[in-house]
Formats: C-alpha cells, sequence, structure tokens
C-alpha cells in the first residue's frame, strides 16, 4: 500500500518534512516490489507433485454419467495456469509434476523418490491405505500433502497426521450439510439404506451421528442385500421395480429415505421405486457435495465454463479439489514470496489465509485437524436445491463449523507446533 506522510511545510519544519518523504519513498520501493517485466526469468520456481495412482473404480451406475479417467488431475493443470498467470506478475513460476502410477505401481516407493529429489509439496489423489503410508514416511514428515480423494472420517479423527490436510469435506460434513436442511424442512423422521462396503458403512455411521445433533429420528434402519444382477439386460428393470418395494415396504410413517451407497450399487434404484411415495437423499438423490455440474452461483458458471472448454468434459468434485490444492499453494507462494515448506504450511495455518472457491466466502483450515471449512451444495440430479450451513444454525466463530467435527468433538491429536495457530 502507498504510505502517505503528511507534511505542512513551513520555514522551520521545510527540512525535516523533505527527510520524512524520503523515507517514506524508500519504505513504499522495499514494501512494493517492481513487478517482473517480460522477458525476466522467474526468480521462484515452485513444483508441485500430483500423486495419483490408477485404481480400479466401478464403471457409473448410469450410461448417462460417462466413465472418467482423468478426475483430478485436470482441475490440478487447469489451477497451475491460473496460478502461472499470477506468477508471471510477480516472477515466479509453478510446474506440476505428474506422477500417475499405473495400478501395480507402488505410491510409497514413487513418494520416497521425490522427497529425495526435494518435492515436498504433493497433491495427493491416494485412497486411504496409500495416504496413511506416504504420509508416514519418514522422509515426508516435514511435507505439505493435500488430500484431495477421501471423505473417511476416521483419517480426520484418529488417523489424522500433521502432514495431511484435507480438501474434500468429510463424511460428517456432507451428514450434517444434510442434516441441517432436512431440519429446516421439517423433515425428520428418517428411514436409513445401507450397502455392504465399508465406506457405505462410514456414511451410515455420519447420518447416524447427524440425527442425533440435529434432532432427527431414524425410524428404520436396513442393509442392501439383494445382489445387483443384470440390471443391464432386457429384463433388469422388471428386478429392480420389485426388489426396492420390498426393500422399503413396512417400515414405520417417515418423511424420507437416506441412502448410503458410497459405492454406487443400488443409490439410483430407489428414486420412484419405494413402496411409499418419499424423497430421497444422501449418497443419491438429494446430495452432499463440494461441487456439482449444476452449481452457477458466485461465477460457478464461468468456472464450469472454463473447465469444460480447457479438458472437454464436466467438472467433477475431485477436479475441484485437485484444483482447490493447487490454488492454495499458489495463494501461499504469492502471500509469503516463498516456497519453503515451512513457510507454506504456517501461511495456511495462518489467520490471514483464505482461499476463493467460487461459494461466496473465503474458505480456511481447521487447526485441530487440517480440514479446509467450506459450504457445502445440496443437488439434485439437475439442479442445485440449497447451500449448507442453513440459516439459524450459528457458531461462535466460523459458521461452517457447525458442519462435521468442532474442535470439542475431535478425536484428532495433532503435535502442538503442527497447529501453529490456535485461533483457527
Amino acid at each position: 500500500m502507498p504510505v502517505s506522510v503528511p507534511c505542512v511545510v513551513r520555514r522551520a519544519a521545510g527540512a525535516a518534512c523533505v527527510v520524512l518523504l524520503l523515507v517514506a519513498a524508500a519504505a513504499r520501493s522495499v514494501a512494493e516490489p517492481k513487478a517482473a517485466q517480460p522477458g525476466d526469468p522467474p526468480s521462484l520456481t515452485t513444483t508441485i507433485v500430483y500423486l495419483t495412482k490408477d485404481y480400479q473404480e466401478p464403471p457409473p451406475l448410469s450410461l448417462v454419467d460417462k466413465e472418467v479417467k482423468d478426475k483430478g488431475i485436470q482441475g490440478a493443470r487447469i489451477a497451475l495456469e491460473e496460478d502461472n498467470r499470477t506468477g508471471r506478475l510477480l516472477g515466479q513460476h509453478y510446474d506440476l509434476l505428474e506422477a500417475l502410477l499405473p495400478a501395480n505401481g507402488s505410491p510409497v516407493e514413487k513418494a520416497k523418490e521425490l522427497l529425495a529429489q526435494g518435492h515436498g509439496i504433493i497433491v495427493a489423489d491416494l485412497e486411504a491405505q496409500d495416504l496413511l503410508a506416504v504420509s508416514d514416511l519418514p522422509e515426508a514428515k516435514n511435507a505439505v500433502i493435500f488430500d484431495v480423494r477421501t471423505s473417511d472420517d476416521l483419517l480426520r479423527q484418529e488417523q489424522c497426521r500433521a502432514n495431511v490436510f484435507h480438501i474434500p469435506p468429510n463424511w460428517a460434513m456432507r451428514a450434517d450439510a444434510l442434516a441441517q436442511y432436512l431440519v429446516w424442512k421439517k423433515w425428520r423422521r428418517w428411514v436409513l439404506i445401507v450397502g455392504k462396503s465399508p465406506a457405505d458403512q462410514g456414511y451410515a455411521a455420519a447420518i447416524r451421528r447427524a440425527a442425533n445433533r440435529f434432532g432427527a429420528k431414524i425410524v428404520e434402519e436396513r442393509p442392501y442385500a439383494f445382489e445387483a444382477g443384470q440390471r443391464r439386460t432386457d429384463t433388469g428393470h422388471q428386478q429392480i421395480q420389485t426388489q426396492m418395494p420390498m426393500l422399503t415396504q413396512g417400515v414405520p410413517d417417515y418423511d424420507i429415505i437416506i441412502v448410503a451407497d458410497e459405492s454406487d450399487v443400488f443409490g439410483d434404484y430407489v428414486l420412484f421405486r419405494s413402496a411409499e411415495p418419499r424423497p430421497v437423499a444422501g449418497t443419491h438423490g438429494l446430495v452432499a457435495v463440494a461441487w456439482h455440474r449444476s452449481f452457477e452461483e458466485y461465477a460457478g458458471t464461468q468456472m464450469q465454463n472454463r473447465f469444460e472448454r480447457k479438458a472437454g468434459r464436466i467438472m467433477t468434485e475431485r477436479d475441484y479439489a485437485a484444483w482447490l490444492a493447487v490454488r492454495i499453494v499458489g495463494e501461499a507462494v504469492t502471500r509469503t514470496g516463498s516456497n519453503s515448506l515451512d513457510a507454506v504450511r504456517a501461511y495456511i495455518l495462518s489467520d490471514k489465509f483464505e482461499v476463493a472457491g467460487f461459494k461466496g466466502q473465503g474458505m480456511n483450515f481447521r487447526h485441530w485437524d487440517l480440514q479446509l471449512r467450506q459450504p457445502i451444495l445440496l443437488a439434485g440430479p439437475r439442479a442445485l436445491v440449497s447451500i449448507s450451513p442453513q440459516e439459524g444454525f450459528l457458531h461462535p466463530k466460523f459458521l461452517t463449523d457447525t458442519l462435521g467435527f468442532d474442535l470439542p468433538e475431535t478425536k484428532c491429536k495433532l503435535p502442538a507446533a503442527a497447529a501453529t495457530n490456535g485461533s483457527k
């Protein structure tokens, strides 16, 4: 900012005023470094690693959703362009080192190699087991790792790590965002249908917690016990049309069905097939997500269009998380003028840090579990329905801390040095 020095020149004070003006000019030269000139080499180069593996993922339940093989990395590439657009003005440059491993690749061995080369800023598109293994490497003790894939509550609770910052909302945040809206609608009686996978069970646990937290009641819980069957044969719809009423009949009166189907086995088939005409929410129907193809508020349309022009497809939630991670690095380096791991970590944990994410407010990290605070979108298949936190759910510091595990609830025990700013 320009330094302003009021100066009333009198014959007795003229010399002193000149001195003050010279001091102010010197201060300006320190506080406002010259912008980089075209053709100047960058004075600071930051390498961001994108580490992922070709995990086997189930195909989409519906042919409407096309199988996407490059989730995440496309968001990182677009964010890199944005970082470099700003960096060119300041003499800074950013590189994205893409470590895209095959299905039989070892993220741990690759991480060791990259860390030995001095690359300590890592965007980790890894499943939980690999994420923990990488973060627990002795070489990664001082690394700054951004988790852009998981929603597992355990990774923010008992299995939290001091070097892992979580970008996607966890299951507790998603469940609380949904519960706030359902309670606001006075839909307090829920039927919960749970799949078989560990992820399904994890999300269901978050739903139970949210019901207790916000005064809703799960009137009945049922497991999904049917086999998926040949849903794409000539008579597949008939099998499903028979299964779903059987699954949902004979329960006490209820307002809504909550589906816990993170594995995407049956959730879409509950819609319009329940024994009673009721809405569906959870992992299908009305969903709580960080990003959705229908979102267009707060310049979201411009972000969606920019991504589609570059990637040739819609922006997924993992693309958004990876985009945010790379933008966070750019924000930290720009503001501090340093790309040292200590400087980046200290800044993103400080009161000064916030990152814009097209949600109408700056977002920052909780110091107790390194989870990114953020509003959660509630969307149907084709349109935004609402955004949580909902009106009336209050918090003394951050309204977004009404979503997920607040400080008094956390089971994460980070070393004192990891949380450099206890006010957040």
